[in-house]
């Protein structure tokens, strides 16, 4: 079979070519390996006293807007301290360009135990190079580029923006090629979102991972992801009530995933480090 261009992906109507496409750059990559993370979020207005009992988690992120760089830093402190060995991530690049100068505001982040920023949303970031250099100097990573928002005639341009991003920076870990807005009034549709992901594994292999959100697309879409050249699956829960049985907890669940898939699954924390069973 012939290697299927950007184009054709994005106009062939052949959803299973779409996927081998994608598939097939993956499984290069990367084999049957296929991670997961453990996310406990933690609103940056309302750290809790405590974690829930049952949270086991790879990862400790903070999300929402912060009002002001004495919050964030305060938020940043209070996950620390209830983080433990855990690492503790948060924030987007559009959030922390309100606060200040962003080489300022990540250094004060990056003293006050944050170790890593969670994404920098490709098409919300008016010089995203520029930004992702600031926050490295700093001291600070962002592991994840991602997608706020889609426009049908961007996709191409966006992956390509990717891929441009990786090359002249450096240090992403996955690329998330799907919005974390949906659009009121044209939503994608399931056949939109798995072309988008075998779009991107094709254009965008000098970032190690394609990502898929657990919470923000479901196991469902998750797994077909899978399948079509996403190899990274973001926050799955950490919290588990303990009210379905161990086959129903969210750690069973995300692995029986994977293995349905036909793939290895392998747990990681929030710096892309396996973590030990």
């Amino acid at each position: 079979m012939d290697v299927m261009t950007p184009q054709e992906i994005l106009e062939t109507p052949d959803l299973i070519a779409v996927g081998i496409a994608g598939d097939d750059v993956r499984r290069r990559m990367h084999g049957e390996r296929t991670t997961f993370v453990r996310v406990f979020e933690i609103h940056v207005d309302a750290p809790p006293q405590a974690l829930p009992a049952g949270t086991r988690s790879g990862e400790v992120r903070i999300v929402g807007a912060p009002r002001s760089l004495d919050a964030a830093v305060a938020a940043v402190r209070a996950a620390v301290a209830l983080a433990g060995n855990v690492p503790v991530t948060g924030f987007a690049v559009t959030d922390l360009l309100t606060l200040g100068l962003l080489d300022g505001v990540a250094r004060a982040l990056a003293e006050a135990g944050l170790a890593a920023i969670s994404q920098l949303p490709i098409d919300t970031v008016e010089n995203p190079t520029e930004a992702a250099h600031q926050i490295r100097d700093a001291g600070l990573t962002v592991h994840a580029i991602t997608v706020e928002r889609l426009d049908d005639a961007a996709r191409m341009d966006l992956c390509a923006r990717a891929e441009q991003l990786q090359a002249a920076d450096g240090g992403f870990k996955a690329f998330a090629p799907l919005p974390r807005t949906m659009s009121l009034t044209k939503p994608t549709t399931g056949y939109d979102d798995v072309k988008m992901v075998s779009l991107a594994r094709v254009m965008v292999s000098n970032v190690p991972s394609i990502q898929v959100d657990w919470q923000l697309y479901g196991p469902k879409l998750a797994q077909v992801a899978l399948t079509v050249g996403a190899d990274d699956i973001d926050n799955v829960s950490a919290a588990d009530p303990g009210v379905l049985g161990m086959r129903r907890s969210p750690l069973e669940e995300i692995r029986g995933n994977i293995r349905a898939a036909g793939l290895d699954a392998i747990e990681r924390d929030g710096l892309f480090n396996v973590r030990q069973p």
